[in-house]
């Protein structure tokens, strides 16, 4: 009996990213003089610029930010917060909006914590709230903000209440008129806590993760604002100024596009001198609520039916308290 053995199937050799960036390394090291020469424009060493002094200025606290994210996912159980919120729903939004200063997170994190809430039994009102307000009034993004507006305390405290103004009046809308069933059965999904061992192993992946993701907006939000402040006329930023109505529309949709996130975003605003405070604000309270890559991640948590419902309301609510308080504080 003649038996044939086939020989395994030789894979084809594939070019990673990583590969590819060592060779993109290893050519600007050997071109390095001709770059110099051919990249010395002014305009584009002061975009440079720009863009080193808002990332060396923010990494240290989306680090900061994304640790505590870590510890939070992998240390705090979600019942542990069910614990301290009030059956009441109205008086639970309450709670859960200061629970968000105690407890503080990127956006990216929150959307996890508020769906381990629900799965928890925690009333979906509160559980927004705390979405809300956990990655826009705790301390990091608080320090973050005084940081970038040096001299200006009345920004930091526009922020805090503009921002905590929206999260309780969108988990007060949402006991009131929000229904269970614009929320997608995974949202209300029991989700087991983490324990043991297996903590650590959260803790750095959360870590990892959140590094990895809102480090890329916070480049990518960088090298926008150093465009921007290059090749941007002067002037177009002086008509904002001189048009308050339209700074503040631009500035709210510009919040939503570059979906920054929150530890580094006032770092970004502060860039753009040419601004008054009000359209700043705006831009401050309304990219924690809502963005581009918020969305998409409620979508995923919550179900799409939430999130075409959630999302505009947001940002109408986020907008309207930001002009309310600057408006008095600013």
């Amino acid at each position: 009996m003649h038996v044939t053995t086939e020989a395994p199937e030789r894979r084809k050799p594939r070019i990673t990213s990583l590969e590819l960036l060592c060779v993109v390394l290893a050519l600007a090291i050997f071109a390095r003089s001709w770059f110099a020469d051919a990249l010395d424009v002014p305009a584009l060493r002061t975009g440079s610029t720009v863009f080193v002094a808002i990332c060396v200025q923010a990494l240290p606290f989306l680090v900061l930010g994304v640790l505590i994210s870590g510890a939070i996912a992998a240390f705090v159980p979600a019942r542990t917060l069910e614990k301290v919120l009030p059956r009441n729903a109205g008086a639970a939004v309450g709670v859960a909006g200061l629970a968000g200063v105690a407890l503080p997170g990127c956006e990216c994190a929150s959307v996890p914590v508020a769906r381990r809430l629900m799965g928890h039994g925690v009333a979906p009102a509160a559980a927004l709230t705390f979405l809300l307000a956990a990655p826009a009034v705790n301390p990091v993004v608080l320090v973050a903000t005084a940081v970038a507006f040096p001299g200006r305390p009345e920004m930091v405290l526009a922020r805090f209440l503009g921002s905590f103004a929206t999260a309780v009046v969108m988990g007060l809308l949402w006991s009131k008129w929000g229904r269970a069933d614009w929320l997608a059965e995974r949202a209300l999904r029991r989700l087991p806590d983490v324990e043991g061992r297996g903590r650590w192993a959260v803790f750095a992946e959360t870590a990892r993760s959140d590094l990895a993701e809102s480090g890329g907006f916070l480049v990518l939000g960088a090298l926008i604002a150093a465009t921007l402040n290059v090749l941007v006329p002067g002037g177009w930023f002086d008509v904002l100024a001189g048009h308050l109505v339209l700074g503040v529309a631009v500035m709210a949709v510009l919040a939503v596009v570059l979906a920054l996130c929150s530890e580094a975003d006032a770092f970004v605003a502060a860039s753009m001198t040419a601004l008054p405070l009000l359209p700043k604000l705006v831009f401050l309270v309304v990219g924690p609520a809502i963005d581009v890559k918020l969305f998409a991640l409620q979508a995923g948590a919550f179900g799409r039916s939430f999130a075409t419902r959630f999302a505009p309301v947001t940002f109408v609510v986020a907008v309207v308290c930001a002009v309310a308080v600057g408006g008095v504080l600013l």
